[in-house]
């Protein structure tokens, strides 16, 4: 069986992950096109590139918030973070100042990530709430199971398509069975975000918000109903800006010394072990590019602990390919063939 196309198809799929780890790729796909970040543009931790320091504060009471309304506000706003991918985080409570203090990496030069505005949006209470039109609230969003972003075939738009609870379900059918030919406004708190005409009785436990300009628009809306909503709206108290651990150019220096490392070792695999070091350069070079692109992709935070923990996996990975190209060379001296002493290397290596 002739190795050259898989060997070349190998080559050309690992020059791909190398460039779009390194310089990042856009995908278009539909009206919502996917950005997958290079290495320098990633989003690092606060360790590395600093971060923001916000306390925010309930509005709105006149009384200090219980300890047990704070760690409900503290839950959500986790939850808030979690699905902007926001993991290297900290969330905490000032019980004695009535405060929720979050902080969360970002570098001033980042563009692709508006800090005030995710602090902002931290802060809205975020209560669904459908009404009819003298205003009466009809239910709320605590009886929706689920909320996300699909494509109406009938209108090929994107809409936010809600799913009910057992309650949720018999007071939607109850208030459209009432209101046939009038409307329903869908507001997320005060604003109103959606104002429809009930056309007929719906019992399906199911419904769908119209009018969002695209997926971005679509998901940010299902993503304020599913974390549910806060037991009070909060302002920021106070906004700063958080140093680096470590130094400003402390990441450059990390990337060069990494890259020289990593070539200086694939220079010792092929000049001792010439073609297995070749492929152990290879398949070395997937395992950190495909780890890049497994962060990358979802947009998670890389720290200095999930460096270290590239590092030491390449350190790893350098052992178990010298390991297996000592058994492998161990395999043709006693007489085997090629093909006999790579399947026996690979087989006999870790025992």
């Amino acid at each position: 069986m002739n190795k050259k196309p898989t060997f070349f198809i190998v080559l050309i799929v690992t020059i791909l992950m190398v460039y779009t780890a390194v310089f990042g790729i856009t995908l278009p796909l539909g009206d919502s096109p996917k950005k997958i970040l290079g290495a320098p543009d990633m989003r690092y931790g606060i360790d590395i590139r600093g971060g923001v320091d916000a306390a925010f504060q309930p509005e709105g009471l006149d009384r200090k918030p219980t300890g047990d309304e704070l760690e409900i506000a503290r839950s959500i706003i986790e939850t808030r973070l979690d699905q902007q991918n926001i993991m290297d985080r900290d969330v905490t409570i000032d019980k004695d100042n009535g405060y929720v203090i979050v902080r969360f990496p970002w570098k001033a030069d980042e563009t692709d990530f508006d800090p005030e505005a995710a602090i902002a949006e931290l802060g809205q209470t975020a209560q669904l709430t459908f009404r009819d039109a003298d205003g009466n609230v009809l239910m709320d969003g605590s009886h929706v199971t689920k909320a996300q972003p699909v494509v109406d075939q009938s209108i090929n738009q994107y809409v936010v398509s809600l799913n009910f609870d057992d309650e949720g379900t018999k007071l939607f059918s109850d208030a459209t069975a009432k209101l046939v030919g009038k409307t329903i406004n869908i507001y997320m708190d005060e604003n109103l975000i959606q104002s429809a005409t009930v056309n007929e009785h719906i019992s399906s436990g199911s419904a769908q918000i119209t009018g969002m300009d695209g997926y971005d628009e679509a998901k940010k809306l299902s993503d304020k109903i599913n974390s549910g909503a806060l037991p009070f709206s909060m302002i920021t108290k106070n906004y700063n800006t958080i140093s680096p651990t470590l130094g400003a150019g402390a990441l450059n220096i990390m990337m060069m010394a990494g890259a020289i490392a990593f070539i200086l070792i694939c220079i010792f695999l092929i000049s001792y072990y010439r073609l297995p070091g070749i492929v152990a350069c290879i398949a070395l070079t997937i395992q950190v590019t495909g780890q890049i692109l497994a962060l990358s992709v979802p947009q998670m935070t890389l720290t200095l602990q999930g460096i270290a923990g590239i590092i030491l996996s390449i350190g790893m990975g350098v052992d178990a390919n010298v390991i297996i190209s000592e058994r492998i060379s161990e395999e043709i001296k006693s007489g085997k063939s090629v093909t006999s002493a790579i399947a026996a290397g690979f087989k006999n290596a870790f025992s």
